[in-house]
């Protein structure tokens, strides 16, 4: 029997496919960055770096890097049967299994994570328009360009939600403090 692949394995496994395709963690963040600071004046890059980071923990969205991008690997070498290598290669208008495979991971995160997913997979922002464009030197990216649009959209909700606790427990915080003075006061 066949021991099971270790968590490291398979992390380690998932960024290098990034790595490898030209994808950062910070051009991610950049994304992340570009969703969230309209909503959080005095954001930088490294919450949205440590948020990125931290959606690639998940073994699901590993498994889906994994899977995407082998499919996209293979398709560039001519290796998938037809119909499917020209669906891939050509990323056909109509093939919807990489917008599937990238949003099956975006349920986890709720309802911001579904809604930012549509507008990256629409506009094309940041890394994803690069991947996305068809004369990328003969690389295939009709899964990656999916991918990164899932995990930047996961990781703008996980930090809307961590931003929104943060000034929810500073409020608390504040009126605390605000009732202790009164006390101290009368």
């Amino acid at each position: 029997m066949k021991k099971p692949v270790h968590s490291k394995e398979v992390k380690n496994a998932a960024l290098q496919r990034l790595n490898e395709r030209g994808v950062t963690v910070e051009d991610i963040a950049e994304i992340v960055y570009l969703m969230q600071s309209p909503y959080h004046p005095g954001l930088t890059m490294e919450p949205c770096i440590a948020s990125v980071q931290a959606v690639l923990e998940k073994r699901e969205i590993q498994h889906a890097i994994l899977v995407g991008v082998e499919l996209d690997m293979l398709a560039e070498k001519g290796m998938l049967s037809e119909p499917l290598q020209t669906l891939v290669a050509t990323d056909e208008g109509l093939f919807g299994c990489d917008e599937t495979l990238a949003l099956g991971s975006v349920f986890g995160y709720g309802s911001i994570a579904v809604t930012t997913f549509g507008h990256l997979d629409k506009h094309k922002v940041g890394v994803i328009k690069r991947l996305d464009t068809k004369t990328s030197g003969g690389r295939v990216h009709t899964f990656l360009d999916d991918l990164v649009a899932s995990i930047a959209a996961n990781a703008s909700s996980r930090m809307a939600h961590r931003l929104r606790d943060e000034q929810e427990a500073e409020d608390e915080r504040t009126a605390l403090l605000a009732d202790d003075a009164a006390e101290q006061a009368g």
